[in-house]
């Protein structure tokens, strides 16, 4: 009888378990042992997984890693993100969503000139950001002269601090389907969340202050503005973070990560290849699972997404991925 309730699966054996018909405590023990008993991660078993908009190269080593991390649980996890784009829509009934920058661009308390200046700006380093042809290395120079820039312009428009949580109510910002669950479960479990974004950190936090999911297993590594004692804005503190320095040179004076080193199992999310090195400064690290997020460009960046993510998602503005595979992990 045992032999056929395990055939038929796990519910199947919690039957078993349950009936009236098993008395023998000595076999129900062992009954328990294979139901607590964590399987070996399949592919097959995730419908979310088999979707049109999922693109996997290496199935095989997908399915290695989420082995190693059900096997591993909350205990042993933590998550690694981008926000632009990443925990945040891409866009919203066929209209692109505003990023942290964004937010700050369209916003009533933002005079026109920095919106004029600020176009400019786009207008010459976002094509480079996104440019298949170009090197991390080639990128480089260009992102930094960006932000720069923009952070330099952003101070001369007498933003006062009491106007963020209106910028973003006002913004049309929104966090991807299903943030709710991915935020509260990993708070539920204790896992550890790191925000890594080159966006802006006061914005990124009130987002998710509005929606009622700041938990205290967040970390955000970003932009933060800095205001004077009039609430004024007067610079951006620490070293500037641009696309492609999202790595352990700008952690080098925390002990985030050795605070966690026992967490060697990673899911690690971002839209944009730069994110990848998010995990640099992991101690440790055994397993590292990504996701990228593939927003724009689609056909020209699909393939080299695919070298460099384990799963590449197109056109899905959920979090339907990663919350299906934390429901097998936690």
């Amino acid at each position: 009888m045992f032999i056929h309730y395990i055939k038929r699966g796990r519910t199947h054996v919690l039957q078993l378990i349950r009936s009236q018909s098993v008395k023998n405590i000595t076999f129900c023990r062992i009954v328990a042992r294979f139901v607590n008993t964590k399987r070996p991660m399949e592919i097959a078993e995730m419908e979310e997984l088999q979707r049109t908009s999922v693109h996997i190269k290496n199935p095989d080593r997908v399915k290695e890693l989420l082995g190693q991390m059900v096997a591993g649980g909350n205990e042993k996890l933590q998550i690694i993100t981008d926000f632009d784009q990443t925990l945040s829509r891409f866009a919203f009934n066929g209209k692109r969503c505003p990023s942290c920058h964004g937010i700050i661009d369209v916003s009533p308390q933002i005079p026109d000139f920095y919106r004029k200046e600020l176009k400019v700006l786009k207008d010459k380093y976002y094509p480079i950001e996104i440019c298949s042809e170009m090197t991390e290395e080639e990128k480089l120079p260009y992102m930094i002269e960006w932000w720069s820039k923009a952070h330099s312009l952003l101070v001369t428009c007498d933003l006062d601090q009491s106007d963020i949580t209106e910028m973003v109510k006002n913004s049309g910002a929104m966090l991807r389907d299903g943030y709710e669950t991915f935020f509260d479960n990993l708070h539920q479990h204790g896992v550890p969340l790191l925000i890594f974004s080159a966006g802006v950190g006061n914005i990124i936090e009130e987002i998710i202050k509005q929606q009622g999911h700041f938990h205290s297993n967040i970390q955000i590594v970003s932009n933060y503005m800095d205001f004077n004692k009039e609430g004024k804005l007067s610079g951006f503190r620490g070293e500037m973070i641009h696309t492609y320095n999202k790595n352990e040179s700008v952690l080098h004076d925390s002990d985030y990560f050795k605070k966690i080193e026992n967490r060697n199992n990673v899911i690690l999310m971002g839209d944009t290849l730069g994110d990848l090195t998010m995990s640099d400064g992991v101690q440790n690290v055994q397993n590292i699972l990504t996701i990228g997020y593939l927003n724009a460009k689609i056909e020209e960046r699909l393939e080299k997404f695919k070298n460099h993510y384990d799963v590449v998602l197109v056109g899905d503005e959920t979090l339907d991925i990663v919350n299906a595979m934390l429901k097998k992990i936690l």
